[in-house]
């Protein structure tokens, strides 16, 4: 069976869509990705059919599909602790609101569940995106992290991503979350630990990137073979290691 091939439309988001579409099919791709910032999807339209069609159109105008729609930075502010002018940078004016952390994260959650509407009003199945953590922040474990500190962790990203599944349940649509350093999955384990602490849904599952693994030293096949039945989406892209003796595998912030 042949899987469309499409360009992830959040490093062009610089770009019309109507202008990425047009270079996308010229460089052969099935389809497109899009993204939930710039103008190539508004998510809050998800019931303005005329938008909807519009969207639909321009992608037929170039000989295209959408095959996924990702959220990945509004995603990120459901969880993130803390949330501050990082968050202010990547999110859109009615998310960030006044910056009150809970209030971002609130309004975070229910714009992704926004985000599952639009797909199904797109015939879309999947939605792309991150979670967040309030623990990657406790990832260098010193001062050392107690156990419970880290379950709570897990709990809290049940508690908030769970009503959000039920929409994706409700409209018929999967989350995949990339498996991605500062989400609450980032490698091997915790994937496996997210899966737990959400009673594995069928709705929520994983798109893998092995690019994100290989300089994690996780083997990005290893990881493809046990969660097979949970990829649901993939990001391909390549990376090396240089072992130069200056930078770690954390590199830094210079």
């Amino acid at each position: 069976m042949t899987r469309p091939i499409s360009l992830f439309t959040g490093q062009w988001a610089d770009l019309p869509l109507e202008e990425v579409a047009r270079l996308a099919s010229g460089w052969g791709y099935d389809g497109l990705e899009l993204c939930c910032w710039g103008d190539h999807l508004d998510v809050t339209r998800w019931n303005d059919a005329e938008y909807v069609q519009g969207r639909i159109d321009l992608m037929a105008r170039h000989g295209l599909k959408i095959v996924a729609i990702s959220n990945h930075l509004t995603g990120q502010a459901v969880c993130d602790d803390p949330i501050d002018r990082r968050h202010q940078e990547i999110l859109s004016p009615e998310v960030w609101g006044d910056g009150d952390p809970e209030g971002v994260r609130q309004r975070a959650a229910e714009a992704i569940k926004d985000t599952a509407r639009m797909a199904a009003k797109l015939g879309v199945r999947t939605v792309v995106g991150f979670s967040g953590s309030s623990i990657w922040k406790t990832v260098a474990m010193f001062p050392p992290v107690p156990a419970d500190m880290v379950e709570a962790g897990y709990q809290d990203f049940a508690d908030r991503w769970n009503p959000i599944l039920d929409v994706f349940e409700e409209v018929g649509v999967r989350f995949a979350l990339e498996v991605h350093p500062s989400e609450i999955a980032y490698d091997y384990w915790t994937a496996k630990r997210t899966l737990e602490a959400i009673g594995h849904r069928e709705s929520f599952g994983l798109n893998w990137d092995p690019s994100h693994m290989v300089w994690q030293d996780v083997d990005p096949v290893g990881f493809l073979w046990d969660f097979a039945d949970r990829i649901y989406h993939v990001h391909c892209k390549d990376t090396k290691k240089r072992l130069n003796g200056r930078s770690g595998r954390l590199s830094s912030h210079l």
